[in-house]
């Protein structure tokens, strides 16, 4: 990879990626948000939400649907990917996360692949207030849900123009 494509696909120049509204308004369908923990008055895709000032990994997440799409700068998902994973743990907590698939971190390793679910994008998303072109980074949508939660064993299939393939971590295709 090329010093040019490497810097497009890893920079942090803005944290915010903000969520196309039609892949939200697909994955609300399945999931009915609660909570949006790490959202601007501008983006909020929940009445309830966080922003930065309330400091959403300071909160308790427990007993709500939440969607998060995080802060893409270094470091930060893998925080938010941590708090994901333990906040799932809590009885009646589910946590959908859009994030880069990017398979090759740590984070992805110590949250991601132990995840109820992983969704991966077909194509490049078009992320609302940052550009004219699609993302220069593959997506994935990771799926946290807690042992008896009623989206734990639930198979589902999201549209197949947003999701090219799926696995459960029972290893089942969706």
């Amino acid at each position: 990879m090329d010093t040019k494509t490497r810097e497009l696909m890893f920079s942090s120049k803005s944290d915010e990626w903000g969520t196309p509204q039609d892949l939200y308004d697909e994955l609300n369908k399945v999931y009915d948000f609660t909570l949006d923990p790490c959202a601007t008055p501008e983006n909020a895709k929940c009445d309830n939400f966080y922003t930065l000032e309330e400091d959403g990994l300071s909160k308790d997440w427990g007993g709500n649907t939440v969607f998060i799409n995080p802060p893409y700068t270094r470091g930060a998902i893998a925080k938010w990917m941590k708090k994901a994973y333990e906040e799932s743990k809590k009885p009646d907590t589910t946590v959908v996360c859009l994030i880069p698939s990017r398979t090759d971190t740590k984070y992805w390793h110590d949250y991601c692949m132990k995840a109820t679910h992983v969704h991966f994008i077909k194509g490049g998303l078009k992320f609302e207030g940052v550009a004219d072109n699609s993302a220069p980074f593959p997506s994935a949508i990771v799926v946290f849900a807690g042992d008896g939660n009623k989206y734990s064993l639930g198979l589902f299939q999201l549209s197949n123009k947003l999701v090219t393939s799926s696995v459960s971590k029972k290893g089942i295709r969706l």
